[in-house]
């Protein structure tokens, strides 16, 4: 049986059994390479995506769990019209390998979703399962704040 899902403001029909981490829906059924697999135990955020707003990892995810819209990295900017923290990220050199990047991306605007103005205490309890290996921190918590002020200046 066919599930619909919403996938960055599009209609998709999913032909696959409901067991199916939402990941390799993404992935490998519609196309949206930006997610990455990191580890397959929510412990890294590589695969982090919205849902309803909601930032989650799709690897934990279900296809019969998926309760509202997804947006991927792919749906909240694009090179032409980045987002505000896509553009921080760029502004602020954040990515070094980036294979974590678009995990880390989908997490923080998130956190600027539901707190326009966030100290390093909130960033750093937001983003703390989102794992760098190249250890960018410094510089992620510098482009959230970025992102924040230019939000509030929009």
């Amino acid at each position: 049986m066919a599930t619909a899902l919403k996938i960055n403001g599009k209609q998709h029909q999913i032909d696959l059994p409901d067991d199916v981490p939402l990941l390799w829906v993404l992935r490998d059924e519609v196309g949206l390479t930006g997610t990455k697999f990191g580890c397959g135990v929510a412990a890294c955020g590589a695969c982090t995506v919205h849902i309803d707003g909601e930032a989650v990892r799709s690897c934990q995810v279900a296809l019969s769990d998926v309760w509202g819209d997804v947006t991927t990295i792919e749906g909240i900017g694009s090179p032409d019209a980045m987002a505000a923290i896509q553009q921080a990220w760029v502004d602020h050199q954040v990515a070094q390998c980036g294979y974590c990047q678009s995990g880390q991306i989908m997490q923080a605007a998130a956190l600027l979703a539901e707190n326009p103005a966030p100290s390093d205490a909130d960033i750093d309890d937001a983003m703390q399962g989102n794992l760098c290996r190249c250890g960018t921190y410094p510089r992620i918590r510098a482009a959230i704040h970025d992102a924040a002020s230019k939000l509030k200046e929009a």
